[in-house]
Order: structure tokens, then sequence, then C-alpha cells
């Protein structure tokens, strides 16, 4: 008995006890409603354990998935062809609303194109036949031609129809005025034009497609703009009827389902000619409704015929799945026989019994089963014997990433204005990536970055070795410009990554290299001279701009006598300086497409007022949320000075 029973107990026996009580007050409440509560969950919990129970041998489970077969597969179908029938008429009656109301409004502004174009003297003729043309499609519709003398003429001759606003230029479509909707046509320039306006109203839209169903129009806002009440639609005008009525038909039967869709369309604003709003143009109807449209009686008798002949399929259909039911639900006991002997050599070796074999007979799959079992007793000690190599390498991994963490430098040196800030993150248990910055002397901070080819042990190897080349050329180069009396501003980068050039040339083998960047800044001057072998190139944020920094030779380690050149810039207050690897720009998202430098750039300019520290964990929360993943594709490397 668990918790939840227990309440349910306790919550009863409160209950009892309240109703010696006369009174019905909100104790006896809360205890109903908990007794209510637990015995629902307890009967639940009591129905889920026993449904566990009874189904706990493979035999009776095999029973109630070939149940599920037969039956799950046939409700998906139907659920499938209600759902194909629902969205497949609602776009069809969309098209046709659609369609019909482009028709509408593609008359309207060719009526207007040829009123326009009409010579001046017969254009009151012209419009007097085009208002008796379209005055049964368009009810009260209204004209307005202005010649270019600025005389008027309009149709009905006591329309109110004026000139809109100047600035709308050939349009039609849908517009709103006075706070109505309305199809309109506009044709001509300030001088010489023609407004074509017809109010929509409920029987208008009905008139669309007949017997489709209720059509409305509506705005997506509530008021538009300049508007100070909702728009809507035009009251019926002479010749239509005050309430057309229902328009949704009846259901033909259960599964005849109400479609409620609707299409977006531009609308324009009468009184401000640059604006144009959404509205929109929908129905509601049903699939019946959509369906008698398309098809004539005929074609529907057929059509029903056709149903019939699908229910007759369904049927045996249903058939043939309670016969496959049958026979699986025959072919168990053999199957439940394996099984049961799969089972009993399994809790052999839960128990240690790896000599344990199970009895084989017969040529079939289940034969073939209990030889692999057979095969993976067999198998299991030596599996576990590889497990616990695994472990221990496992251990020397981590042992190795540790002591990879200490070759990084701990702490950030104070030199003046420039502050740092940096991050290393392994895409494996080490990394291939190496970045350091060390201070040379009172006024001199060396910062280098670099990328090894691989990853892995090897890739890791190969940065202690770089950082151990790299301090010991530092150094000598130091001893040699301070021996020769002319300072640290004599330590030449090109010289020095020259000199790492030759050291991992001749101390790794061939097809291995490293890409690296080696820079020297002096504090008094704000000189960063700097040599860059084959590095992404290190981005200055200045004033909002990035500026890439040179190039000056190859990667490190994979040719003798190599040529590299030296590179000088003056960092002013504000400066921002990233040095990265490839393992920040190269990360891909789950469409495939990199983050790429843009992205980088872009992000160092937005946050490049901000600390070292809050960019760099700026752009790495960036990679992290580009690419999805809690793993890293690549080893992620990131080194940031900021000059104050």
């Amino acid at each position: 008995m668990g918790w939840v029973e227990r309440l349910f107990l306790l919550s009863l026996a409160a209950l009892g006890a309240l109703q010696l009580t006369n009174d019905f007050g909100r104790a006896k409440i809360v205890a109903l409603a908990a007794v209510f509560l637990f015995g629902i969950v307890a009967l639940a919990r009591l129905a889920t354990l026993a449904l566990r129970q009874a189904i706990w041998h493979i035999r009776d489970r095999l029973i109630v998935s070939y149940v599920f077969i037969a039956v799950v597969p046939i409700l998906l179908l139907a659920i499938f062809a209600e759902t194909g029938a629902w969205v497949l008429s609602s776009q069809i009656g969309a098209y046709l609303l659609k369609a019909e109301m482009d028709r509408r409004v593609s008359s309207l502004q060719n009526t207007a194109g040829a009123l326009a174009r009409a010579p001046v003297n017969a254009r009151a003729e012209a419009i007097r036949r085009s208002g008796f043309i379209f005055r049964e499609r368009f009810p009260g519709l209204e004209i307005l031609v202005r010649d270019p003398r600025g005389s008027e003429v309009r149709y009905p001759e006591d329309a109110a129809i004026t000139a809109p606003p100047e600035g709308f230029g050939d349009r039609a479509g849908v517009v709103v005025k006075d706070g109505h909707f309305y199809l309109w046509a506009h044709a001509g320039g300030p001088r010489s034009e023609v407004v074509v306006l017809a109010p929509v109203t409920r029987s208008f839209l009905r008139g669309l497609v007949p017997n489709l169903g209720d059509v409305y129009l509506t705005s997506f806002m509530q008021t538009i703009r300049s508007q100070t009440e909702p728009v809507r639609l035009h009251a019926p005008v002479a010749g239509e009827p005050a309430d057309p009525g229902p328009g949704i038909p009846p259901a033909a039967n259960f599964l005849d389902l109400t479609i409620l869709y609707g299409l977006p369309m531009p609308i324009s604003v009468w009184d401000e000619p640059g604006v144009e709003e959404s509205a929109l143009l929908g129905m509601r109807t049903r699939i019946s409704g959509v369906i008698n449209l398309l098809f004539n009686q005929q074609q529907w008798r057929e059509q029903t015929s056709l149903l019939e002949l699908l229910i007759l399929i369904a049927i045996i259909f249903i058939l043939v799945e309670l016969l496959a039911a049958f026979v699986g639900i025959s072919m168990t006991r053999a199957i439940t026989g394996a099984l049961q002997n799969l089972y009993e050599g399994t809790e052999k070796v839960k128990e240690g019994d790896l000599a344990h074999r199970i009895e084989v007979k017969g040529q079939d799959q289940l034969a073939e089963l209990g030889r692999s079992f057979n095969a993976m007793t067999e198998n299991l000690e030596r599996l576990l014997r590889s497990e616990k190599e695994r472990q221990r390498l496992q251990a020397e991994l981590e042992i190795a990433r540790e002591v990879q963490s200490q070759l990084h430098p701990r702490e950030v040196p104070a030199l003046g204005t420039l502050r740092l800030a940096s991050v290393c993150n392994a895409a494996r248990m080490v990394s291939g990536d190496y970045y350091d910055y060390q201070a040379v002397s009172d006024r001199h901070l060396a910062i280098a970055i670099g990328d090894v080819a691989g990853k892995g042990i090897s890739a890791a190897l190969l940065m202690a070795t770089l950082q151990s080349a790299m301090r010991s050329q530092l150094q000598h180069c130091m001893e040699k410009a301070l021996g020769n009396g002319h300072g640290l501003p004599e330590v030449s980068t090109a010289r020095l990554v020259s000199n790492l050039n030759e050291h991992l040339y001749a101390s790794t083998a061939p097809e291995k290299y490293a890409t690296f960047f080696f820079s020297l800044y002096d504090e008094e001057t704000g000189r960063l001279s700097y040599t860059n072998a084959g590095h992404l190139a290190p981005l200055l944020i200045r004033h909002g701009e990035a500026q890439p920094l040179d190039v000056n030779g190859t990667v490190v380690g994979a040719f003798p006598n190599v040529p590299y050149d030296e590179s000088h810039v003056i960092l002013e207050p504000g400066d921002l300086l990233v040095c990265y690897t490839d393992g920040i720009t190269e990360p891909e998202n789950e469409y495939g497409e990199m983050f790429g430098e843009e992205r980088l750039i872009e992000l160092l300019c937005e946050h490049g007022t901000q600390e070292p520290a809050e960019v760099a964990a700026a752009v790495v929360d960036a990679v992290r949320r580009w690419t999805s993943s809690t793993e890293l594709q690549d080893d992620v490397t990131l080194v940031v000075a900021k000059k104050r």
C-alpha cells in the first residue's frame, strides 16, 4: 500500500467522522474532494499494476500486440482519411473563394482602366453602360470619373462618391473607407482619374461562391490606424435582404466536419495612401458543402457507390486482420517456449554462472537465438576484461586532461591598461588547441594561440610540444635581445615563429603541424607586433567595426625554411582584440550551416563595450545555442584582450 492509498483511507475515515455531524461545512467538502481525488489516483495505480501483472508473460504481451496490430491500423486509416478530406476541402474552398474575389477585383480594375482610356465625350455613356452591366454583380456600385479639365461624372448621378487622397496610383482590391470594407479600383492621375467603389456586404460575400457557406471578411486589427471604430462589413444595400440567414450547410453525417478556414489578403486605407494592412477572407462551411460544389448529382451518386466499395474493402480488411491475429496467437506457444529457456539462461548469468548453456533444437531463428546466447556467455568474460581496460584508459585520459590544464596559464598578468580573458573547452577529454600569454617584462606581454591538426591524445601531445618550444624560443630571444643591449623591443616575432617552425619540423612527424599566432604587446607605446602562421586572422574591433589582422605565412611544423613576415598595429583605448580557433566559426547547426566569421563579427561589435570575460562568455554561449547541443563539435579556444 503506497502513500496514495494511505491518504485515500485517511480521507475516507475523515469523511466518515464528519458524516456524524449535521453541518455540511467546508471541512466536509474538502474531505469529499480528497476522497474523490485520491480514490481516482489509487484506482489508476491499481489498474496499472493489475495490467502489468496480467501481461507479465511474453505470451500475453504478444496477444495484446496482435490486438493492436489488428485495430490500430484501421483507426489510423480512418483518421487519415477524415483529416485528408478536411484539409483538401479547406484548401479547395479557400481557393474557390479567393479566385472569385480576384476575378471580381480584376473586373473592376479592367472597368476603371477602360473608363480612363475612353474619350472624354464618350465617358458618360461608358459610365452608364458599365453601371448597368455591373449593378447585379456589385450591388451599390458607384463610379466617379474626373476628366483633365476637372469636371466630374458619377454613376449613379446622386452618388456621394469622392476622389481619394493623392498617392494611390493604379490600384485595385479591398479598401477601408469610413470604417467599412469596399471593393474598389483606381486608375489615372491627380486630374484625370477613375474611381470604382462597391460596398462589401454579407450578401455580397455569400454570392462569391453560392452554396459554399458563411463567408466573412475581417481585419487582423480591431481598428485600422486612423479609424476610431472596428472595421466592419457594409450594411445591406438596396435589393439585398436584411438578414441572409444561416450560411453553413447542414451536416450530411457525423463525419461531415465543420471547416473554419481563411486566407490573408492585403487591404488599402482610404485616408492613408501609403498604408497597407491585412485582412482575413474566411469561410465557415462543411466538407459536404465543398464536395457538392465540385460534383453534380450524377457524379455524387458515383462517389457514393465508390464510398460503398471502400466500406466493403474495409470490412474485408478487418476480417483479414482478425485472421492474422488468430494465427499470431496460435504461434505464441512456440515462441514463448524458447523465450522461457532464454529467461532461465539470463537468470543463471545474472547469478554469475557464465558456464550455463541453453539446449538448442531445430534450425529456425529461435534456435539461432539460443546459439547466439551461448556465444554471448562465452564472450561475456572477455568483454568484462575489455571494459576494465577501457576504464583504465579513461582514467589515464582524465589524468592527461588534468596535466594539460596545468599547461595553460593560471593567472591573467596585470599589465597597465590591457585586460585579458581566455576560454579553452575541449571537444574530447584533451584538446589540440593552444593558447598562452606571459608577461616578459614590466611593459611587454606575449600573447599566443594555435590550433594543432587533429584531435585527441596525439594533438594534445603536439600542443604540449608547441607550448614548450614557444616558451623556450621566447626565452632564447629575450636573452639574445638583452645580451645585445637592445632591450625587448628588438625581439622579432617573425624570427621566433621561424625558429619554432624549424624545431617542430625536426622533432615531429611530417603530417603533424599547427596554425600559430604569436604577438608581443608594448604597454608604453601601445604597439602590438605579431606574426600569423596560417592561423585564423584575429579580429580587432575598433569603433564598432572589425579589422582582421594580417596572415604572415603558412603553418608551423609542415615545411622547413619557411619565411615569415612581421606586422604591427597600434592599440587604441577601447580596442578589442579577439584571437580564436576554428571551433568558434566552423560549428554547424541542424541545417548544416556554419556559425561563420560574419556572425562572430556581428556578436563582437554588439558586445565590444563589455569586459573581456563577458565578451568571451557571450561568444561561447552563442556558439552553443547555434549548435543546439551540449557536446562540442571541435575544440573551442578564445583569447580576448581589451585596452582601457
